[in-house]
C-alpha cells in the first residue's frame, strides 16, 4: 500500500454520523502537500482513519451548488 500525507486545514461540519463514531464532513484538506480541496468523505474518530471520499476544486464545488440547487427544486434548470 502507497503511503501518503494528509492535513485538514479546516474543518467546515460533520453531514451525518454513524454508530461508532464514524462521520461524514467536509473539510479542507491538503493531500500530500498539494493546494488544499474541499473534501467530503467518512471519518473514524480523531481521524486516525479515513473512507473513501470526494474532493472537489473551488470550481468544482461552486458547479455543485448550481447543481444541487437544481436538482432540490430551488431554481429552474
Amino acid at each position: 500500500m502507497q503511503d501518503f500525507d494528509f492535513n485538514v486545514e479546516k474543518h467546515y461540519g460533520v453531514l451525518s454520523a454513524e454508530k461508532g463514531g464514524w462521520k461524514k464532513e467536509l473539510n479542507l484538506v491538503s493531500w500530500n502537500g498539494r493546494t488544499p480541496k474541499l473534501d467530503i468523505r467518512d471519518w473514524a474518530p480523531g481521524h486516525e482513519k479515513m473512507g473513501k471520499g470526494l474532493t472537489l476544486s473551488r470550481e468544482e464545488a461552486v458547479k455543485l451548488m448550481e447543481l444541487l440547487s437544481v436538482a432540490l427544486g430551488k431554481e429552474e434548470p
